[in-house]
């Protein structure tokens, strides 16, 4: 009896190590095996208080490969509220950061296709879905932004916000 007891208690330990595991591969990716999430990055602003917010502007994304608008202006020190749309059927998303971190994180993207956004400045969405990312842009600039889903960002999926 002690040793089916065993095996059982060893079997559902390893089935929950090696689930947990399979969980975080398909879920969001946190800090992608030591390579900081564009997130870290402070020229592009920083999370925003929803209750701060002073404007909303909505973003739609298409499987044409597309945001409307591509082209997003505010003020520095604005805080905004990106209500973004997916009007497409495939997995799209939409992430906030400079050129060089989104180019690199579209590598990353391209090595492990099932990460998940989870971060402040991303909403990652399936066909028809909604979301919303709050982000208060600090510093007059540019912010890019783009979808890492594989293949999207090169065929064109991007776009910028202007910092006044």
């Amino acid at each position: 009896m002690k040793g089916i007891l065993l095996r059982t208690t060893q079997a559902a330990f390893l089935a929950l190590t090696l689930g947990a595991g399979a969980a975080h591969a398909a879920g969001g990716h946190g800090d992608h095996a030591g390579h900081a999430a564009p997130a870290a990055s402070a020229p592009i602003g920083k999370p925003g208080d929803p209750a701060r917010v002073t404007r909303s502007i909505d973003v739609d994304m298409t499987d044409a490969m597309r945001f409307t608008p591509a082209r997003i202006e505010v003020k520095a020190g604005e805080t905004v509220r990106l209500n973004v749309r997916n009007s497409g059927r495939i997995r799209h998303e939409l992430v906030l950061g400079t050129d060089a971190d989104l180019k690199a994180h579209y590598d990353m993207m391209m090595k492990d296709p099932g990460m998940r956004h989870e971060e402040a400045n991303a909403v990652s969405l399936e066909g028809g879905g909604s979301g919303q990312i709050v982000w208060r842009f600090d510093k007059a600039g540019t912010v890019s932004f783009g979808c890492l889903e594989p293949g999207h960002y090169t065929a064109g999926m991007k776009g910028a916000v202007s910092v006044q």
